[in-house]
């Protein structure tokens, strides 16, 4: 009588690829079989289900991962527990195998499944498979958490590079099993995106997308990308965050690149500065995984007693690229048009929010969370915190982005501007990144009537910044970070 063969569920999550993939390629050496799935678990992540623009992303990136697993990735939505304890009884699998995720939601339930399957008798493993030092390495030497940047880059991120793994690879046996418990419909992942069909031509989901995007920032974008990251309508940005997201590449295959590719992390100023990058989103792991309330909550007290104003007219105008400040409607409309927006932009456009507006960091926060594909719950709560002050090693609240000046010196020929607000398109240089200051004649030759084509500032620069710093100061002696 033939052996009944071993099958070991790989249960993929933030993980998506074959190439590089601990849990994966211990699955393949481990079992004979190798049951692979994904789980839309919306039961547990509370607030954190995935926003419209992830759901996009993650229905096209499945279908890539899918084709690469012949077909066979089984597809479940519900209770993430629940799921795997069915397939374990369905077919008698030996264990469950998984990368590790660092979301205080999936913390919670990760620990719950693992104490349960091994209850089972059923062998539950997890890997680092999304980090280069995971949160509770890279720490001070009394074991507390840093809580500025440089000192955690320089201290304990970077020396530990050395050690980084090399990537793993495709595993040589793919033996998957032959039959799977079915597929989830589009309308499970897709919700009303009036948008999406210009997304098409933006971007590449999936595996073979990222290692495309990889080699075009390699080549194209890498050089120059010191200074010309800060240049919106320049190429020198990888745009790998939503595939580091999704897990479509791993970190340890992007090091790998770009510092075999250019003699090491000092052997350039330009990778140097990307790989400064890839720090700063394992620091933003460390900050949710040590302060798992940092999407809600100030990590700075005293910011509890600001005094944020509420005001949907604003937060409207902002959100749909109607401001009046031509930077930061750019921003937003390149937000709305293809799920992304320049990183010096975001930071432009989250200042005018939070300090201007006066509106609470959190709105800007969910909206991201809603519109972006590279939605990422520690890198957009970190960023959204040190925007606005309240976070670890955060601007300083009295620096205030002025927008004009941000579009001037970063935008100088109006190139981004023009793309995303074409009708400005036709405004000299000079007046492009504050219209309401061009000469009426100027307006009506441009085709511009303020107000009706394209609206006044909704707020006052000056004005506004003044007011900031009024509210800052009521909290400025209040209490400590907590």
């Amino acid at each position: 009588m033939l052996a009944k063969p071993s099958i070991i569920v790989m249960w993929f999550r933030q993980d998506l690829r074959i190439a590089d993939n601990p849990a994966l390629m211990n699955a393949c050496r481990k079992a004979d079989q190798v049951l692979p799935i994904y789980i839309l678990d919306d039961e547990n992540c509370g607030r954190w289900r995935l926003g419209a623009a992830s759901r996009w992303w993650l229905r096209e990136s499945l279908r890539q991962l899918d084709g690469r697993l012949d077909g066979r990735l089984c597809i479940a939505k519900g209770d993430a527990l629940k799921v795997l304890k069915q397939v374990a009884r369905e077919f008698s699998v030996e264990g469950v195998y998984w990368n590790r995720c660092y979301e205080p939601w999936r913390i919670r339930r990760d620990t719950k499944i693992k104490a349960e399957l091994d209850r089972l008798g059923i062998d539950a493993r997890s890997w680092n498979g999304s980090l280069l030092v995971e949160p509770h390495e890279a720490v001070k030497a009394d074991g507390k958490p840093y809580r500025v940047f440089t000192p955690f880059f320089e201290r304990s991120w970077l020396p530990r590079s050395a050690a980084f793994r090399a990537p793993l690879g495709k595993p040589r046996n793919l033996n998957l099993i032959e039959r799977g418990i079915g597929k989830l419909g589009e309308p499970e992942f897709l919700p009303g995106l009036p948008w999406r069909p210009k997304w098409k031509g933006e971007w590449q989901p999936g595996e073979i997308g990222a290692e495309n995007r990889l080699r075009r920032f390699l080549g194209d974008g890498l050089k120059g990308y010191a200074t010309g990251r800060d240049f919106p309508a320049l190429g020198n940005v990888s745009r790998l965050s939503p595939h580091l997201h999704f897990g479509e590449i791993s970190p340890n295959r992007i090091w790998s690149a770009v510092s075999n590719g250019c003699a090491g992390a000092g052997g350039g100023n330009d990778a140097a500065h990307f790989i400064r990058e890839l720090a700063w989103r394992e620091f933003s792991y460390g900050l949710l995984y040590f302060c798992p309330e940092l999407p809600r909550r100030n990590l700075h007290a005293k910011f509890d007693l600001f005094p944020w104003r509420e005001n949907g007219r604003d937060l409207e105008a902002w959100q749909e690229g109607r401001t009046g400040f031509p930077i930061v409607d750019a921003g937003m409309r390149e937000l709305l048009q293809t799920g992304y927006m320049h990183n010096r932009v975001r930071m432009i456009a989250a200042s005018l929010l939070v300090k201007n507006l006066l509106v609470h960091w959190r709105c800007g926060a969910e909206w991201f969370w809603d519109k972006l594909v590279d939605a990422d719950l520690a890198s957009n709560s970190a960023s959204w915190q040190w925007v606005a002050g309240s976070g670890a090693d955060a601007a300083p609240y009295f620096r205030i982005f002025n927008p004009v000046r941000q579009g001037q010196n970063f935008d100088p020929d109006g190139l981004y501007v023009r793309r995303f607000c074409p009708e400005l398109s036709k405004l000299s240089n000079s007046h492009l990144h504050a219209p309401w200051l061009a000469p009426a004649a100027e307006l009506e030759n441009a085709g511009i009537l303020l107000g009706k084509t394209y609206p006044r500032p909704i707020v006052d620069l000056k004005v506004s910044r003044t007011r900031a710093l009024e509210a800052f100061a009521q909290i400025k002696d209040f209490a400590s970070p907590r």
